[in-house]
């Protein structure tokens, strides 16, 4: 292998190690930029990280050998991601995928166009307003739901209808005898009787089954009241199979002939990111990814990308699914402007429609998450490099803010006060550095500059102290006063550091001693790094704080036991160390492990029990960053400075 071809494995590894971890499809392409193979993925990173390590195939070997450049496309679920593979393999026949696939097409179901349709499997798509589900490439699982709806809803079987009733026809087929068909051939049935049926069929096969159950429910109870028992008792069966049934939806495959556009994209200070997923004849034929870099608003750059995007070789669908919409009164202008651009230059209007109904959204949501994919990557390859240096200039810092160290103090009325540290790198969470502190000087009091000044000395005198690296700026959650409390403590020690205080309620920045705030843009990079800061040593704070509330509300619940104290109750929770392991306890054990009696014990442990049930409840309560702020404290090895 010579440098030339090592640099590019190399650099299709690293690539591989980046890519998502979401279930999708991945295109690879040759020098030439041809498409040479397509595969699917439960997780777009796991498999390409397998053509880079250990043994390979002579198959896979030659193929890696051919790889210049992969991309990646994620899918809505692994389903969606086997359908987008099929198609982009028919349409591209890439030289490595030709002798693996049997261009086969999975089957679908089909509703006829008539008035007393009919319910079958094909895999054939014929354009006479039939209805087409699917496609399902389990093929058993679809077989499955066509028997249950021969099942539960009576349509006719038979291929070749005439509605012989009207001509004398006098006796229906077996099917009607054992409950499978309504004989509409004898007029057993109306047309409007016979398309509830078929509307049931449809909700069906949608995956809309929430009302299609309460329709039926609703049948069932009348039934009831009606002394029907045997239908009341059919109807019963039938609701518990639809419960049972989990049709898929697809996001990629939807047998809608007319041609639509979804454009989505992600934006990050003047990075932008836009990825258009085309739908054409029923399937998604594969996605558009440009990178744009822009200052201009989210509607002028939307405007500048569609009369980019569209030219008389990639003229626009009739219909454009975007994910805002124009629709704004000082937006209308904007519209306008478009109007007139389609027009002049393809002699239409396609229509621009912000998706309410649920398989639009998907399809959107799956644009939209490909695109904010590709920004995070680019992100990662341009680093946090230019928000510090913006930051620097903004502050007038003596430097780049390579290190930055956030603090915020949490209470309750003064009770439990503790104080967060978090630790940035180049712009990224350092956790490993992340500390917590019991404060000290402010128990039972509510003074957040004192809270402040506690922590700041701590922690820099301990750093000093040590010898220890200083962080390239100080900021502290709040206004002039915490960046005062900060600067004071600072002082005391002899450390010249930049500080910064970030106060929530207009995102101002005040440096220490200044008569008004630095005001930056809500689009600055330099602004969201500090509110990253900000907002993690908040989560941070207050998740630290809600624990110590809690084990306060456990200690309360032991001694609430007549004869366990303060403390007894210290004694058997430092015994079993949480009120888990107590509330799971062997009352024996802990009756001679903490020297109790055994009705004591039963008590106590009875009383764990349902402060588990209070935390269980008031854990619902909590918001999701608090949540997700307990999880990462506990996956990381944070450390507390007591």
């Amino acid at each position: 292998m010579n440098k030339n071809t090592e640099n590019r494995y190399d650099e299709l590894k690293a690539a591989a190690l980046e890519a998502p971890s979401e279930p999708g499809v991945y295109i690879m392409r040759n020098g030439d930029g041809q498409i040479i193979y397509v595969g699917k993925a439960k997780s777009l990173k796991n498999r390409l990280k397998s053509y880079y390590s250990g043994e390979k195939d002579i198959k896979t070997a030659t193929l890696v050998r051919h790889v210049r450049a992969v991309e990646t496309i994620i899918a809505a679920s692994e389903y969606d991601a086997l359908l987008l593979e099929n198609t982009l393999i028919k349409q591209y026949s890439p030289k490595y995928n030709i002798s693996l696939k049997d261009g086969k097409t999975y089957p679908v179901i089909r509703i006829t166009h008539e008035d007393f349709p009919r319910i079958f499997r094909t895999r054939r798509i014929i354009e006479d307003k039939s209805l087409y589900y699917g496609p399902f490439p389990n093929v058993g699982g679809m077989d499955a739901m066509l028997e249950l709806i021969n099942k539960l809803f009576p349509l006719r079987k038979c291929r070749s209808f005439k509605n012989r009733g009207q001509a004398g026809k006098r006796e229906p087929c077996m099917y009607y005898h054992i409950g499978r068909c309504t004989a509409p051939c004898c007029g057993k049935i109306s047309v409007e009787d016979y398309g509830v049926h078929v509307r049931r069929v449809q909700k069906l096969l949608s995956g809309e089954t929430e009302s299609l159950i309460v329709d039926l429910t609703a049948q069932m109870h009348e039934a009831a009241k009606s002394l029907q028992f045997e239908q009341a008792a059919r109807l019963r069966n039938t609701i518990k199979a639809v419960e049972n049934l989990a049709g898929e939806d697809s996001s990629v495959v939807d047998h809608d002939p007319e041609s639509r556009d979804y454009i989505a994209w992600a934006a990050e200070g003047v990075l932008a990111t836009f990825t258009v997923f085309s739908m054409r004849g029923g399937k998604m034929t594969g996605q558009d990814l440009f990178r744009a870099r822009s200052a201009a608003d989210e509607t002028e750059s939307l405007e500048l990308f569609i009369t980019s995007y569209y030219e008389s070789s990639r003229p626009p669908p009739h219909k454009i699914f975007i994910q805002n919409t124009i629709t704004e009164k000082q937006d209308a202008e904007d519209k306008n402007n478009l109007s007139i651009w389609f027009d002049k230059n393809f002699g239409y209007r396609p229509e621009l429609i912000f998706p309410v109904d649920k398989h639009h959204t998907a399809i959107l949501s799956m644009a939209r998450q490909n695109a904010l994919e590709d920004l995070r990557k680019r992100l990662k390859e341009r680093g946090a490099g230019p928000a510090l240096e913006e930051l620097a200039r903004a502050l007038n810092l003596k430097g780049k803010p390579e290190r930055i160290e956030g603090f915020d103090i949490s209470h309750l009325e003064g009770k439990h006060p503790v104080a967060s540290l978090v630790s940035f790198k180049n712009g990224v969470p350092d956790r490993k550095n992340y500390r917590y502190f019991k404060l000290r000087s402010v128990v039972g009091i509510v003074d957040d500059f004192a809270a402040m000044r506690e922590v700041i000395h701590r922690r820099y005198s301990r750093l000093i102290r040590e010898g220890r690296e200083l962080p390239d700026l100080v900021l502290v959650d709040g206004g002039i006063g915490q960046a005062n409390a900060a600067k004071g403590a600072l002082d005391e020690l002899g450390a010249n550091l930049d500080i910064a205080g970030l106060a929530k309620r207009e995102e101002e920045l005040w440096l220490p001693g200044a008569k008004e705030p630095v005001i930056l843009s809500r689009q600055s990079e330099a602004l969201k790094v500090l509110q990253f800061v900000r907002d993690e040593s908040h989560r941070f704070a207050t998740g630290f704080n809600q624990r110590l509330r809690s084990k306060d509300l456990f200690f309360q619940a032991l001694e609430s036991v007549d004869g366990i104290g303060p403390k007894r109750a210290a004694a058997i929770m430092k015994a079993y160390e949480s009120i888990d392991n107590i509330a799971a306890a062997d009352l024996a054990e802990m009756a001679e492990r903490c020297g109790i009696s055994a009705a004591a014990a039963r008590a106590v442990r009875a009383v764990s029990r349902l402060a588990l049930q209070d935390r269980q409840s008031a854990q619902k309560r909590l918001t999701s960053s608090s949540a997700a702020g307990l999880a990462a404290e506990a996956g990381a090895g944070y450390n507390a400075e007591m």
